[in-house]
């Protein structure tokens, strides 16, 4: 009698639990997933911190990222300067701060840049096929063989245009949108031959319109994904652009830029490196873990979700 009571509590629960997943959404079980993935839960309230250290952090601290002529010269963290001064006296917290700030619009905007023009390239060559597909594969692999670091530095150098975040995010983004090109390309080729791509071919929609409206949507997650991870991308290209002197540059400020900076001043004055070096690799470790959780939320075949 207790073997079949407790058989049948399990396939009740067993019930229960089917009709609860039947009865959610697809955004509410992606959510689900993604709220149950530690690390990414982890990392994006860390994340969360870091933006508002970095946008409002200013609003409520007494120095800036400028030169302050009041501010004694290299003074070690303490008192007044939680994380000390430079020698050109500046507040190290403020510069941290400008510095967290700059590089994380640079990311971003690279991020929605390369997103949205990989992914309308991608989605058309998959569309089309044939000779069109050949061609803007091509090109794709043309920018996927040149290193992202190497030709952005050139052009940032030649042009002269590493003066704002903005140009510096621009010539990034340019060398970055292949990878997400190819990526969904790849779904586009997968899908373009589903029911509901011909329905809507059927119906007289033109091409932009189904890759537009139906294909692109239905590529949702390989693309959040991807652009997740761009952002980590995005941030050590513009490290390694500005500790070459081709990023951001003074009076203006980034992550990067500190790091060069203070690259001399490692034994010395440790305060004025570590920093912003222990910034910037927290950063890139929030970001691969939050695309991590977003892959397996999103991930169709996913059946199980990490506890």
């Amino acid at each position: 009698m207790s073997e079949n009571t407790t058989t049948q509590g399990a396939r009740r629960v067993r019930a229960k639990r089917t009709r609860d997943s039947a009865d959610r959404t697809q955004l509410q079980t992606i959510l689900i997933r993604f709220a149950r993935h530690r690390p990414a839960m982890i990392s994006l309230v860390t994340l969360a911190i870091i933006i508002l250290f970095a946008f409002l952090g200013p609003f409520f601290w007494t120095w800036d990222h400028t030169v302050h002529r009041e501010i004694p010269s290299n003074l070690p963290p303490g008192g007044a300067h939680p994380l000390g001064t430079s020698g050109a006296g500046h507040d190290v917290l403020g510069q941290l701060m400008r510095g967290a700030q700059q590089t994380l619009k640079v990311a971003f905007t690279v991020s929605l840049l390369a997103t949205a023009f990989g992914s309308l390239w991608g989605a058309t060559a998959g569309y089309y096929g044939g000779r069109v597909d050949a061609f803007m594969m091509r090109v794709v692999d043309v920018f996927l063989i040149v290193p992202l670091l190497v030709a952005a530095a050139a052009i940032a150098g030649s042009a002269g245009a590493g003066a704002t975040w903005s140009a510096v995010a621009l010539i990034i983004a340019i060398f970055s949108w292949a990878t997400i090109a190819r990526v969904v390309r790849g779904v586009v080729l997968s899908l373009r031959e589903q029911e509901f791509v011909e329905a809507a071919r059927a119906s007289g929609a033109s091409a932009p319109w189904i890759i537009v409206r139906h294909l692109l949507p239905n590529a949702a997650g390989p693309i959040i994904v991807a652009a997740t991870l761009l952002v980590a991308v995005a941030i050590l290209a513009e490290a390694g652009m500005s500790f070459l002197g081709l990023g951001i540059q003074l009076p203006d400020i980034s992550l990067g830029q500190m790091i060069g900076s203070a690259r001399t001043a490692v034994a010395t004055r440790p305060w004025l490196f570590y920093p912003p070096g222990v910034l910037l690799v927290l950063i890139c470790l929030t970001i691969n873990f939050i695309g991590d959780g977003l892959r397996d939320a999103l991930d169709p075949r996913q059946t199980r979700v990490r506890r």
